[in-house]
């Protein structure tokens, strides 16, 4: 093989941590959309349906720290195929084994997607060490493409068929990866070093300060996003008059706009060591969209334009974060392990905290004013861990 055509394979098998991003949420985000029926069909309540929602995190919660150990022991690429086989039997078998089945199904397929999220950020670094950011960010407009593709199929297939085959069908998709992703898996891969990339043996990441300083903003940027995604609808009908139609159109545009911020923050990303500029580009547009939300809520378009590019710009920020904070492939592992346990936990009870706070309260005021308080405290923290103070 020539030597140009030997470099435009090895840049395509490089690409494929990009396609992976694909089948990291449709299994999750083709729940929603079919949410009624299922509940109809499986005789699930809104309790038992708002439980099934918030599983798959709790199933990243408690796998995302255990996944370097497999890494370590199988390597990286074989551990991220072997996810993307669980993924695509979970999926595929879960609509169609009764109710025992959707819910541990559900937990299996959280608990593969949870390999993804924290292996293929690693691998993206290894992969392109030169434009970490960009690359997160092209990584995460896969996972917003990937998201969206599913709900916005989800009830055009269940009409058409079922909403069991609505959900099984991302299978097929998960298994789609996994044949592009193989040949990775057929060169062994380098063995890390032992060290870190400062030549410092490695300290547990739950011993480092600025490990916890990652872990906080991942967490409180997942919290804020869920807090979006789950309650924005209602927040607007509430306190803004805003009609049920509107309100979709505003998720709708919370989206699109996280896509775009997804994709323009690596340029404040750039700096070697000096991140605060793009953290705090992504962090304080989150907290104006939930002071517009408490103060001038009948401007929510604009808050959700606000808030979907603070979001988009504050997933990439986190990413890229657990990227460039982590010494050697082993400790970004466990790094983007740790951060993902703590967020996907926050994530996991922001949405009821907030349900409960508005219950309790008979409004929204004090849930946005809590949730604004967080925001603020992601800022603070953004600005700590923007700049490392450990020697190059």
């Amino acid at each position: 093989m020539t030597e140009p055509k030997a470099l435009a394979r090895s840049s395509l098998i490089t690409a494929t941590a990009f396609v992976v991003a694909l089948s990291l949420r449709p299994a999750l985000t083709a729940v929603g959309p079919v949410l009624p029926r299922l509940g109809l069909d499986l005789h699930l309540g809104e309790a038992a349906q708002g439980l099934l929602g918030t599983l798959p995190l709790l199933a990243f919660a408690v796998a995302s720290p255990l996944v370097h150990l497999a890494s370590r022991r199988i390597g990286m690429e074989r551990t991220v195929f072997v996810s993307l086989l669980v993924l695509a039997v979970s999926s595929a078998l879960r609509p169609y084994t009764g109710q025992a089945g959707l819910w541990i199904g559900t937990a299996v397929v959280g608990a593969a997607i949870a390999v993804g999220n924290v292996l293929v950020p690693v691998i993206i670094k290894r992969d392109y060490a030169a434009h970490v950011s960009r690359a997160t960010g092209i990584y995460t407009a896969f996972i917003t493409g990937g998201a969206a593709m599913a709900s916005i199929l989800a009830v055009p297939i269940a009409d058409a068929v079922d909403w069991r085959l609505s959900l099984a069908v991302w299978g097929g998709l998960a298994v789609v990866v996994a044949v592009i992703w193989l040949p990775r898996t057929l060169s062994p891969e380098p063995m890390p070093p032992t060290t870190t990339t400062d030549g410092v043996p490695p300290v547990s990441v739950w011993r480092q300060p600025m490990a916890w300083l990652v872990t906080g903003f991942m967490g409180l940027q997942s919290t804020s996003f869920y807090l979006f995604v789950n309650w924005l609808p209602t927040i607007e009908i509430s306190t803004g008059g805003i009609s049920e139609r509107a309100t979709g159109v505003h998720l709708f545009v919370f989206q699109v706009f996280g896509l775009i911020g997804g994709l323009s923050i690596p340029l404040l990303l750039k700096h070697p060591t000096n991140q605060r500029a793009g953290l705090m580009t992504a962090s304080v547009p989150i907290l104006l969209a939930l002071l517009g939300l408490l103060l001038a809520p009948q401007l929510a378009i604009v808050w959700a334009v606000v808030g979907g590019l603070g979001q988009g710009a504050g997933l990439v920020a986190a990413l890229s974060l657990i990227s460039l904070r982590g010494r050697g492939h082993h400790e970004t592992t466990q790094l983007s392990g740790m951060a993902q346990a703590v967020g996907y936990t926050l994530a996991a009870a922001g949405p009821v905290v907030a349900g409960y706070l508005t219950q309790v309260t008979g409004g929204w005021s004090t849930t946005l004013g809590v949730f604004a308080t967080l925001a603020a405290v992601q800022v603070v923290i953004g600005f700590a861990a923007g700049r490392d103070t450990r020697p190059a």
